[in-house]
């Protein structure tokens, strides 16, 4: 089991891999055959499994800013944005690496607890820290966060795999961390700047990831397409859709709108982290999946000229065209 670090003072960097050294140790990894102190990791992948990697930049100022939230939040989403990743793809994690970059100012306290926010959601999904590096920054925090996993050969859960007359699922509820964002926003103030905030869930400050969910989509021999919705449904369905060379088709009724979210926010929003996938229709999908509910929100349909990609079907039949809109880098 992952242990709390006991970090407090901003410490020289061989003495912070020391604490998270110690702080990783003693669990039970069976693929982590070498983690931190070393020139590199060595890691033990299951025979029969394929490496699945994925990497992810959490940047302040734009994946999050500290007058907004806080470090605790700030590493809970670093590493929840890979986990995610790995979900989509049906993996089981294996190890994490962060290369991680801050103002001297910062390498105290604000690290400390970054580091517990990480690793409380590491410990939670039982994935090691496994290794990376730490370096100081001139003004704001980069962290870059590596996952690693193992999925059984040409079991992978891609984007690539839709084919007309498939039915389109989504995990969970929508909106919610946008809604979440929003109410933040409004306040002007750190409303998650304190070590302990509020109960309840809180998808955009503390996501969690869909890892049982897409492991179990993966196990029976069955043709899935999956994506994580991380940028927004439209735009991450048309990903799916651009991918596979279909057209899809909503159900606006059906959408799982998380209470107190719009339609908009749960179209465009962003940072759910729940799945879209989709499966032939004779496949039977349980009503929840891992602990998540599962709610039919539509179809997939073969592209014919003329059609839009994305199409919102309405309560009483009215059909509109849907812009894949989301979070886009450079825009």
């Amino acid at each position: 089991m992952l242990k709390k670090p006991n970090l407090n003072a901003a410490r020289p960097e061989r003495q912070r891999v020391r604490e998270l050294a110690h702080a990783v140790s003693g669990g039970s990894f069976p693929e982590l055959a070498l983690g931190i102190g070393d020139d590199a990791a060595l890691l033990r992948i299951p025979a029969g499994h394929e490496i699945v990697v994925t990497t992810d930049f959490s940047l302040e100022g734009v994946h999050f800013r500290r007058d907004w939230h806080s470090a605790q939040s700030a590493g809970h989403r670093c590493l929840a944005r890979g986990l995610s990743d790995l979900a989509a793809m049906g993996a089981q994690p294996v190890a994490a690496f962060l290369s991680l970059a801050l103002p001297r100012k910062l390498a105290g306290a604000w690290a400390d607890d970054f580091f517990a926010g990480l690793l409380a959601l590491a410990r939670q999904y039982n994935v090691p820290l496994a290794g990376g590096d730490l370096t100081s920054s001139p003004t704001d925090v980069f962290a870059d966060i590596v996952l690693i996993g193992s999925v059984p050969r040409d079991r992978a859960l891609l984007r690539s795999s839709a084919r007309p007359g498939d039915l389109l699922y989504v995990t969970g509820q929508l909106g919610g961390a946008a809604a979440e964002l929003a109410a933040i926003s409004r306040k002007r103030k750190p409303a998650s700047g304190a070590r302990k905030i509020s109960a309840g869930p809180h998808p955009h400050l503390f996501p969690q990831p869909c890892i049982a969910a897409g492991l179990a989509l993966a196990e029976p021999l069955t043709r899935i397409a999956c994506i994580d919705i991380s940028d927004g449904l439209a735009i991450d369905l048309s990903r799916l859709c651009e991918s596979s060379n279909v057209i899809a088709e909503i159900d606006a009724a059906s959408l799982p709108i998380a209470r107190g979210a719009t339609r908009q926010q749960a179209m465009s929003g962003g940072e759910d982290y729940e799945l879209l996938f989709t499966a032939p229709p004779r496949t039977k999908i349980p009503a929840q999946l891992g602990g998540v509910p599962i709610a039919r929100i539509g179809r997939i349909a073969a592209c014919k000229e003329g059609q839009p990609q994305l199409t919102l079907i309405s309560a009483r039949g009215k059909r509109t065209p849907l812009q894949p809109l989301g979070w886009q880098s450079f825009t």
